[in-house]
């Protein structure tokens, strides 16, 4: 309830700012009474069951906590070769070839996740997360990150210039199929995030649409900011401050480069490109490996009275078994703000890889030199995932 008492508290300071906020008192008032953690959004808030599609109430179940949000068994045994008559009859058909060429394109030679899978899932929250309850219908999970040039006139998102492209190239590749972008972004985030050794397999949806009209700007947390800030920031997405803690956990793959130009490369934990949890208990060790850089909003979190106690249940080994889902359900939703038709969706999580559920690095004591920083030079070979060599 804490982050719904945020919410009411920030509409009443900034509803002046924000268009489309006739009636919001009244919607306020309602949301107030409800769990943010369990709450309906899109065209599924308000819609009786009666009216629920297969695939919306497959996806109430999920953003309510009654269905799990991972599969990590459907897939397709083999897939028509996508210009038949038999794939153009079934929609998740061109998803499994895409996903294949994504995935093909994100995993280095020790097996780790490269820089292009950890931009896409950047990507998936910087298109999504333009969305909030403040700001009407605009924004959200609408490929607008890159339709409307936000990937390339925002400063935020600089670091990602080089995943947009690839993003662009992979829309000009299969448009002509009826894939919208907004639907590229979110699917590649997911696959991404499958092929990090460890990652969940998070249920995956399309069908979304896009819109080439800039999102609403100023709704991307920082990496400097309070646990406050976020914590009243995501709740205005209905993310509540729990579900935060899982999505930052996504920083377990990732090197900085935009954020200390003079600690280019930098991971946020010593397994850069493994979906493990060495960020959770790394962010809140004084004496984690020397390169491993921490954001000050992740140090905020990790500490916070209200986030510190999921932030420990995600620690260490045993950590990853309710982490894992945690992300997953936080993630559905947030793939979904924005998000007006999420009843028309289908369903093809069957068309990701399917997870790496175990992984035992051979370059390990070297990666682990890389990370104490005596290994200066192999910013590049860790990026792309590759195996790093002892010199």
């Amino acid at each position: 309830m804490k982050a719904t008492l945020t919410l009411a508290t920030t509409v009443l300071t900034v509803a002046h700012a924000f268009p489309n906020m006739a009636g919001l008192a009244s919607h306020l008032a309602r949301q107030a009474a409800a769990d943010s953690s369990v709450q309906l959004i899109g065209d599924l808030d308000g819609k009786p069951d009666s009216e629920l599609s297969g695939t919306g109430s497959a996806i109430k179940s999920i953003l309510q906590r009654t269905a799990s949000p991972e599969d990590l068994t459907t897939s397709y045994d083999s897939v028509a070769d996508k210009d038949s008559d038999e794939c153009r009859q079934d929609t998740c058909c061109i998803w499994k070839h895409i996903a294949d060429d994504m995935a093909s394109q994100m995993v280095g030679t020790a097996g780790r996740c490269n820089g292009l899978a950890r931009q896409s899932i950047r990507m998936g929250f910087h298109d999504a997360a333009t969305w909030s309850l403040l700001t009407g219908k605009g924004g959200g999970a609408d490929g607008s990150l890159v339709l409307a040039r936000e990937c390339y006139e925002r400063p935020v998102n600089a670091a990602m210039k080089g995943g947009c492209d690839q993003m662009q190239t992979w829309y000009d590749t299969y448009k002509s199929y009826n894939v919208s972008m907004a639907d590229l972004i979110q699917m590649a985030a997911n696959v991404a995030t499958v092929v990090c050794p460890l990652g969940p397999r998070v249920r995956s949806f399309v069908g979304r649409v896009d819109s080439s009209e800039p999102s609403p700007d100023g709704l991307l947390p920082s990496e400097n900011d309070s646990a406050d800030a976020l914590i009243a920031l995501f709740g205005n997405k209905t993310i509540d401050a729990a579900d935060l803690v899982a999505l930052v956990g996504a920083h377990t793959t990732s090197q900085q480069f935009g954020v200390n130009a003079s600690r280019a490369g930098d991971p946020q934990d010593s397994t850069p490109g493994v979906w493990d949890t060495a960020f959770y208990g790394e962010t809140l060790d004084a004496q984690a490996p020397q390169r491993v850089f921490k954001f000050q909003s992740d140090v905020n979190l990790s500490r916070d009275p209200r986030t510190s106690a999921v932030w420990n249940r995600f620690v260490g080994a045993r950590g990853q078994r309710p982490w894992n889902p945690s992300y997953a359900r936080a993630y559905v939703r947030m793939s979904l703000l924005g998000v007006y038709n999420i009843n028309d969706l289908t369903e093809c999580t069957k068309a990701l890889p399917l997870a790496v559920t175990s992984f035992n690095s051979s370059d390990a004591d070297a990666l682990a030199d890389f990370s104490n920083g005596k290994l200066q030079g192999d910013v590049q070979t860790v990026e792309q995932g590759d195996l790093v060599k002892d010199s």
